[in-house]
């Protein structure tokens, strides 16, 4: 796999990461401002789109922002594990990490926060 791909559109304020350009994929909505973009058959992230992105990769005081993925409520039992074990490898971690949040201790929704990336966006 070669090195991602980052295009930014600054007027619908839209990053896109292409991990494997031009390929064939099926879109799962992690948010509402996270596409995954992946292989099914290949078990593999294809690409990542993050809309307002500007929005997502702010820094709050304390730190980066954290994001929930509500969309993999959505998902049946067999894709959820298949995303989860996609966006936990590489390449997908170069570009988010996943951690999770408890708010009570038989609660767990996972998070998820952007990392740094070779885009910069005037605030």
């Amino acid at each position: 796999m070669s090195k991602a791909n980052f295009n930014y559109d600054e007027i619908s304020d839209t990053l896109y990461v292409s991990f494997v350009p031009k390929a064939k994929a099926t879109g799962i909505e992690l948010n509402n401002n996270i596409l995954l973009r992946i292989d099914k058959d290949k078990r593999q992230a294809i690409g990542i789109t993050f809309f307002d992105y500007s929005l997502l990769a702010q820094k709050a005081s304390f730190g980066p922002r954290s994001f929930p993925l509500t969309g993999l409520a959505e998902l049946s039992e067999e894709l959820k594990e298949l995303v989860l074990g996609i966006i936990q490898s590489s390449p997908v971690t170069d570009v988010l990490t996943l951690s999770t949040y408890t708010p009570t201790y038989s609660e767990s929704i996972p998070i998820t926060s952007l990392l740094e990336t070779p885009v910069s966006v005037a605030a």
